[in-house]
């Protein structure tokens, strides 16, 4: 992301939940599948069930091992039945790339990892579709959330996806790697960049508190090769009954039994901040860790999520955080923290 535009973690925050923040997410990886099984093997590697999506919409999923736990989350972009495209996380694109490509079986598909032929930038919050559609043909506003369509920006060929990470309406824009500067700008000058309320470009510090804000699980935090979907409570995304998955067999047993722990929000209830890896405790004793942890700018509120065990997973649920060795009380809440007016 260009750095020129330094403005502030909390005041980029609000703009974004006010007007509009511009971020650019580039570095994040594309793996495109082509061919007649793209769906069946996606549907193998992955937990949700990409038959059910149409061309031009797209979905959360999760790449899961055989134990039940999160290789990574990413978005299923589709574009026809023999074509999909997967969006996954910057840091773990090369492991995500070898766990796809070496469970890949017998399906009649092609993988191609396309990380470096794309540009990703998000327009997120209230004034985003009215920017964009400034540079756009595209009617915008028929867009349904998690769908996406194919044009232009700016005479640049782009897709254009109603997803985001902050809880707030939006867009991402997939462009040509080269072009990111070139639309990056035009947004800005559609954006009146410059001006009290206008887009200002935010970066990643951001980007972490508006989702933390919205109840958004970051992978190497709340969700990761130790956790499992449905202790992070995203059994929603876990189709078992689409048929055979990796960690399906363990994920129905887990669904079976119940789970040990769970994913909780809370809120600090006295002076003090909660940080991601400070210890959590119930009732004098050690229950878990902070996963994420972070004043909230916009609620303005000290938040965060840990994982504690099932029997105190319950709204209102009195915890303790380890505050560098002070003890910092705070209850739980249900989340997400902060949802948006629609």
């Amino acid at each position: 992301m260009p750095v020129q535009y330094p403005a502030g973690t909390v005041e980029e925050h609000l703009r974004t939940r006010n007007h509009a923040g511009l971020f650019d997410v580039s570095h994040l990886g594309e793996i495109d599948v082509r061919g007649p099984d793209a769906i069946a093997l996606v549907n193998y590697l992955a937990s949700n069930d990409a038959s059910k999506l149409i061309d031009g919409q797209a979905q959360y999923s999760a790449l899961t091992t055989p134990e039940g736990t999160v290789v990574d989350d990413l978005l299923v972009y589709r574009f026809a039945s023999d074509h999909l495209l997967l969006v996954v996380n910057a840091g773990t694109t090369t492991k995500d790339w070898e766990w796809i490509t070496g469970h890949k079986r017998d399906e009649s598909a092609q993988l191609k990892n396309v990380s470096s032929d794309y540009c990703q930038l998000a327009l997120q919050g209230p004034d985003a579709l009215g920017i964009l559609q400034r540079l756009t043909d595209l009617p915008l506003a028929e867009i349904k959330y998690y769908h996406f369509t194919e044009g232009q920006v700016d005479g640049i060929p782009s897709m254009v996806s109603r997803t985001g990470y902050t809880g707030e309406d939006g867009f991402e824009v997939y462009a040509a790697a080269d072009k990111a500067e070139e639309i990056w700008n035009k947004l800005l000058d559609a954006g009146n960049f410059g001006s009290d309320t206008g887009v200002l470009p935010c970066g990643l510090a951001a980007r972490n508190t508006l989702r933390l804000e919205a109840g958004m699980a970051l992978y190497g935090h709340e969700i990761d090769e130790t956790t499992t979907l449905l202790e992070a409570n995203l059994g929603w995304i876990c189709k078992l009954n689409k048929g055979d998955f990796i960690g399906r067999d363990l994920l129905a047993k887990q669904k079976q039994e119940g789970v040990r722990r769970r994913l909780v929000g809370f809120e600090v209830t006295e002076r003090g901040i909660a940080r991601d890896d400070q210890l959590v405790l119930i009732n004098g004793e050690r229950a878990g860790k902070v996963t994420s942890g972070s004043p909230a700018p916009y609620l303005k509120k000290n938040i965060g999520m840990a994982y504690v065990p099932t029997e105190f997973a319950n709204e209102g649920q009195q915890v303790q955080i380890d505050v560098r060795g002070r003890l910092v009380n705070a209850q739980t809440v249900k989340t997400p923290f902060y949802k948006r007016d629609k």
